[in-house]
């Protein structure tokens, strides 16, 4: 977006009972291990051992949705019906379902959604067990009594292409002293925890400090725990969390130091937080989200001293991306998600991300030892808004200028 410039019983015999019983224990706590990801109905994600990204060749773009009013963001239900919902910005879910873009929108609630810019509905994020509790969450900003950020919830009928604007539960707000910088993406962690990616309120240059300031809820990743309730909130805070109990610090807070986290996801296979933070006039950054760690924002920017910073800036203590970029590249990075599908073998296990401005695709491979292979994958007209993926992790490329594409081809390596 153009505001992006630069700058989530019954009674039986006692036997059957207790083998019930053991089987609801193992099924409830099995999903809170956070080294256990969440596979979705239908083929298992590609697995590929770390290593040097090949040269690659016959990715192409298949157009299969246009018509579509600024959207910026796609994902799936886990429910294995199939379908694609893409967040429109005015306040719009809409459903692409066997190919065909449903004319009726899963959500409506552009009454209450403030557009434009950078603001606007931003995300939606499905429950784990959305199949059976139909219960869904988006994040979008509004304007009634002073300009803020939304996280609510929303039901949908079992099986239903329609959810139910009216049933609204609000979660958390945070207000938002500027337009942009808003961050905007939500989505569930393996450990069954829902993610919140806030930036540091807008402007320029951090005026307020909140890239270092452990007290506010903005310029953070968020993690929060929608399943429960606690003191006085509609949420409780994870045992877990790095903050938590610490004077000063708001206990919602997973990691800090960002400066506009527009998109993240979690590689389905090892669990990794990746995150394209939007930079600044200098760099764009790509990071690895982990708990308790400072991502350096005001002091860094990428892996520069921010500009227009007095003296020597103090890099202790700060985790700095494993890639950045300067604006030869591009002016707004959009971060994206790994591949585990399976129609591109090749690409098993590479972390795909773009660039809003200058159109371009990029593709790596990280692990342990950091960063070993990088490469333009496609070189694109597109005004990408973000990255997603459907049930069988094939990944898909929002336009925000109204169309949505889907990355393959056969990915063969070049002789």
């Amino acid at each position: 977006m153009k505001g992006m410039k630069g700058d989530s019983r019954f009674m039986i015999s006692r036997t059957t009972s207790l083998a019930v019983t053991l089987l609801f224990i193992t099924l409830w706590t099995a999903p809170l291990c956070a080294a256990s990801p969440a596979h979705t109905p239908g083929q298992e994600p590609c697995v590929q051992k770390e290593g040097t990204l090949p040269p690659l060749n016959g990715i192409t773009l298949k157009r299969v949705a246009e018509g579509l009013k600024n959207p910026v963001h796609l994902t799936h239900a886990k429910d294995g019906t199939g379908r694609l919902f893409v967040v429109e910005q005015a306040g719009l879910i809409r459903v692409v379902k066997g190919g065909t873009l449903l004319k009726r929108p899963f959500l409506d609630i552009r009454d209450r959604v403030r557009s434009g810019g950078e603001k606007g509905l931003l995300s939606v994020a499905f429950h784990p067990h959305f199949r059976e509790n139909g219960r869904l969450f988006v994040n979008y900003t509004s304007s009634r009594g002073g300009l803020h950020t939304v996280i609510s919830e929303f039901h949908a009928g079992r099986g239903s292409d329609f959810a139910n604007s009216g049933s609204e539960r609000i979660i958390l707000e945070v207000a938002q002293p500027f337009s942009n910088h808003n961050g905007g993406q939500i989505a569930f962690g393996p450990d069954r925890y829902l993610y919140i990616g806030m930036g540091d309120g807008g402007s320029g240059n951090d005026p307020h400090g909140h890239g270092q300031n452990l007290s506010t809820l903005l310029a953070a990743m968020l993690r929060i725990d929608v399943d429960r309730r606690e003191d006085g909130k509609e949420y409780a805070i994870p045992e877990d969390n790095p903050f938590k109990g610490r004077k000063g610090a708001r206990p919602e807070i997973w990691a800090y130091g960002l400066r506009n986290p527009w998109r993240f996801s979690f590689d389905p296979v090892t669990g990794r937080l990746y995150a394209g933070d939007v930079g600044q006039d200098a760099r764009e950054e790509i990071d690895v989200i982990e708990g308790g760690k400072n991502y350096g924002w005001r002091i860094m920017e990428g892996t520069l001293c921010t500009p227009g910073i007095r003296g020597v800036c103090n890099k202790k203590g700060l985790t700095l991306p494993i890639i950045d970029y300067g604006r030869s590249e591009g002016i707004s990075v959009i971060g994206g998600v790994v591949y585990r599908g399976h129609d591109m073998p090749a690409l098993c296990g590479a972390y795909l991300y773009g660039d809003w401005g200058s159109g371009k695709i990029w593709t790596l491979r990280h692990g342990d030892g950091g960063v070993t292979g990088q490469s333009v994958l496609l070189d694109t007209d597109l005004s990408i808004s973000s990255f997603g993926t459907d049930e069988n992790y094939e990944v898909y490329v929002v336009d925000h200028k109204g169309a949505i594409y889907r990355i393959s081809g056969t990915a063969s390596r070049q002789d």
